[in-house]
């Protein structure tokens, strides 16, 4: 597993992939808070993180799947799938690799934000519970929105058609809680109830608050695991089909 893992971290660190990606976020995170800062009358800008994580979501959106798509995609299309199928490793731990190979440059996008807050609090101050909140409900949304990317991946080949529809269906989850709010579908109080209960923005606005619920915490928890087994089980039925 572990060779895996870092055979994929070598294929994001060792080429200007994951540093592209990463001084991309950092440029929309910077185009953010630049954005926040007003009220020059006074010289003094008011404006809170969890609004800047709350916001740059949007944007981040379009770096997730392009993260993502090469997953499986690029080893079928290249024809490594076959090394993969015929290892003594594990679906699973291929998946977990893969999934925490992804994780890492996450977490190695999001430590660039750091840099923030420290000179936030050096030239004033920071709500600390809020930040540190909005960064954990930003890893949890971010984690799950990777997991999507993984399921598509494993289904196709082109890695193109794994991006834009990883888009397609980011975007859903986004704005499902508006859907689910709509005049058409709220003459569906049953409807609604279950669409809203999928909807992953109103469970981040509660982290962006400062607050942390455990039911918020179930639902980013067992969105990765299930989206994971779902993965699991498209590379293991590939796996089967191969023989």
């Amino acid at each position: 597993m572990f060779s895996i893992y870092k055979k994929e971290l070598q294929s994001f660190f060792y080429t200007p992939f994951a540093y592209a990606l990463t001084a991309l976020f950092l440029l929309l995170f910077t185009y953010m808070i630049s954005g926040k800062i007003a009220d020059l009358n006074d010289h003094i800008a008011y404006f809170s993180y969890t609004e800047v994580f709350y916001n740059v979501i949007i944007y981040f959106i379009f770096l997730i799947p392009i993260m993502t798509m090469r997953t499986f995609s690029d080893e079928r299309k290249f024809g490594t799938e076959v090394l993969l199928m015929t290892s003594p490793v594990s679906v699973l731990k291929i998946v977990l690799a893969k999934f925490f190979a992804n994780v890492t440059v996450f977490l190695f996008m999001i430590a660039g934000t750091v840099m923030y807050p420290i000179l936030t609090e050096h030239y004033g101050s920071v709500v600390y519970s809020q930040l540190i909140c909005a960064y954990i409900g930003f890893f949890f949304w971010g984690t799950m929105f990777i997991c999507i990317g993984m399921l598509i991946s494993s289904f196709s080949e082109n890695s193109i058609i794994a991006a834009i529809v990883g888009e397609m269906i980011m975007f859903g989850f986004l704005f499902l809680d508006d859907f689910s709010n709509s005049g058409f579908i709220s003459q569906y109080p049953k409807l609604q109830s279950v669409l809203y209960s999928f909807a992953a923005q109103p469970r981040f606005a509660y982290f962006s608050a400062g607050f942390i619920r455990l039911s918020d915490i179930v639902f980013f928890v067992s969105s990765i695991l299930v989206l994971l087994s779902w993965t699991y089980i498209s590379i293991e039925k590939r796996r089967w089909k191969r023989g």
